[in-house]
């Protein structure tokens, strides 16, 4: 059994925190599976607490000789990784950055990106100069949205300067020119995340990456995984219990966020119209990804309605 002294050290070990490690920074941040770098001074100074006989130089060279790259990678924010980690994991990210873009709407996002593209092959771009040049295209959308959706669906690395740090404050982003793995490893990235950060839970991996969350589902009434187990809180919280199995023994339908039961369900049709009405647990609660769920269940359910309907009730 592991002390949390015991934990702590193993974790400081692992990080090249008890003894700097020997080598040079593309392999450091290698070991590291990436350091966040929202602003580009802090992994500076993460590697120089970590290496031995760090100078800047070392960390601007990587980063201009394509070895490092700035990109968007874990929990949908700017990371360095090496090339070969980008290309490795990038993929792997593709559906958790793609549900990232999905809380906008009012734009194709398969012709945002393709116009976006278009831009970044003639020359790295800002986003303060891309977000217009999108608009342009797509007058009406919002600019932001539009910005967020490329940033998300598109493979891109900053492009690295001679400034102090190796970025200015408004970088511009481009196509790392690296191939992207055709067939990723979902087994790869948890090993590489314990030996950097173990030991660790799946939940201490689904943090770190922003990975293997549960998608939204709606189980029916009397659904087989509710009622299959004589301790059911693996699922559904003690607290629920009664808002689940009413007193004449029904059992309702429930939604699942992140695989648990986070409210009931039941569709309503009258005449040509068909509604879901949701009712969450608690007021917590991610409208917007359920919707979207729903109104395909729902389209699915009812498919010789003229309209469907969504309501999320208090």
């Amino acid at each position: 059994m592991l002390t949390l002294r015991d934990l702590n050290r193993a974790t400081l070990s692992r990080q090249h925190l008890l003894d700097r490690y020997e080598g040079d920074v593309t392999d450091v941040v290698h070991r590291l599976a990436g350091l966040q770098a929202q602003e580009p001074r802090p992994p500076y100074l993460g590697v120089w607490s970590r290496l031995a006989n760090f100078e800047r130089t070392g960390l601007h060279d990587a980063l201009h000789a394509g070895t490092v790259l700035r990109a968007t990678m874990w929990r949908a924010t700017l990371h360095l990784v090496t090339a070969a980690d980008f290309a490795a994991f990038r993929p792997l990210l593709a559906p958790v950055l793609a549900a990232a873009a999905r809380r906008f709407d009012g734009y194709d996002a398969a012709a945002v990106v393709a116009a976006a593209g278009r831009m970044l092959a003639e020359r790295p771009h800002t986003f303060n100069e891309l977000r217009p040049k999108l608009l342009e295209e797509f007058p009406g959308a919002n600019d932001r949205a539009l910005g967020y959706a490329v940033r998300m669906l598109t493979p891109l690395a900053v492009v690295p300067t001679d400034d102090r740090w190796s970025f200015p404050r408004d970088p511009a982003f481009a196509p790392p020119g690296i191939g992207l793995d055709p067939e990723p490893r979902p087994q790869a990235l948890v090993e590489r995340y314990l030996a950097a950060y173990g030991p660790a839970t799946p939940a201490d991996v689904q943090a770190w990456s922003g990975l293997v969350p549960a998608p939204v589902r709606f189980l029916p009434d009397f659904d087989t995984l509710v009622l299959g187990h004589a301790d059911r809180t693996r699922l559904l919280a003690d607290a629920y219990k009664g808002l689940v199995t009413t007193k004449n023994l029904r059992v309702r339908a429930v939604v699942l966020v992140d695989g648990f039961a986070a409210g009931t369900w039941q569709i309503k049709r009258s005449g040509k119209k068909a509604k879901l009405l949701i009712s969450p647990f608690e007021a917590k609660f991610p409208r917007d990804a359920v919707a979207e769920e729903g109104l395909r269940m729902l389209a699915f359910a009812e498919p010789d309605a003229a309209a469907h309907d969504l309501e999320v009730t208090a």
